[in-house]
């Protein structure tokens, strides 16, 4: 059992919390500086946060921290065989805790963004994170907040979608009330898209990336006609099934 927390509601407020942008980061970052310092201290002690992204609600913990690791898992109520996927601040990060074999640019071409892509594991990346894969998959969110408090925390984030296991993905705080005792603090966005859209909780679209020359689909999600046309028509990729 999670230990009960006395949950913290930091509410970012609609106008900052929407996607990044080259014009006016400056004055978002200055602006969320109490938001971002809270966020590091409470992570870098071991809790697990939720954040707003660019896609759905998530619940986020420090990836190298095995313990923060493991309190994720039992918030969720979550499968320990289910890998988490990381979240890090700029393209340049992936380098350090994945194998890359695809071209730079088309990391770029498609993070930031609603997408996850799996690619095989270096060994700087924590070995209690997935212990039972290779694979990892990486995110880098379009959303402005989540990107600069991955770069303040210098490592990765391990990140999964803010509700019980096998439930809705979650568009607005009040979806995962049920979770907010077991949270030490809650990054308030806002409502993420059309609360009413079923195609809104998709979640992002997942690609293994791991094999050179080819790509297999593990989770349509929201971006998939957008990420397949990048990965064929420019880069030639081959679809090859999931197994």
């Amino acid at each position: 059992m999670c230990k009960e927390l006395k949950c913290r509601i930091l509410k970012l407020g609609i106008a900052n919390a929407g996607p990044a942008k080259q014009s006016g980061d400056r004055v978002q970052v200055s602006a969320w500086k109490e938001f971002l310092s809270t966020a590091v201290s409470v992570l870098k002690q071991g809790n697990v946060v939720a954040v707003p992204t660019d896609t759905v609600y998530g619940l986020a913990c420090l990836a190298q921290n095995s313990e923060a690791i493991q309190r994720i898992y039992e918030t969720k109520g979550r499968n320990g065989n289910k890998p988490l996927a990381i979240c890090v601040g700029a393209v340049e990060d992936i380098y350090k805790y994945c194998k890359v074999t695809v071209p730079d640019q088309l990391l770029r071409d498609l993070l930031p963004g609603p997408v996850t892509l799996v690619l095989e594991r270096s060994d700087e990346l924590n070995k209690d994170l997935n212990p039972f894969t290779q694979l990892v998959g990486v995110r880098i969110p379009d959303h402005a907040f989540m990107q600069v408090l991955a770069q303040k925390c210098e490592e990765p984030l391990a990140l999964t979608s803010a509700n019980v296991s096998s439930q809705a993905s979650t568009l607005t705080v009040d979806e995962f009330h049920d979770l907010l005792p077991q949270l030490a603090l809650v990054i308030d966005g806002g409502p993420i898209g059309d609360v009413m859209s079923p195609e809104c909780r998709l979640g992002s679209t997942v690609i293994n990336l791991s094999t050179p020359g080819q790509y297999s689909i593990i989770r349509p999600g929201c971006a998939l006609m957008a990420t397949v046309e990048i990965l064929e028509n420019k880069y030639s990729l081959l679809e090859t099934p999931d197994h």
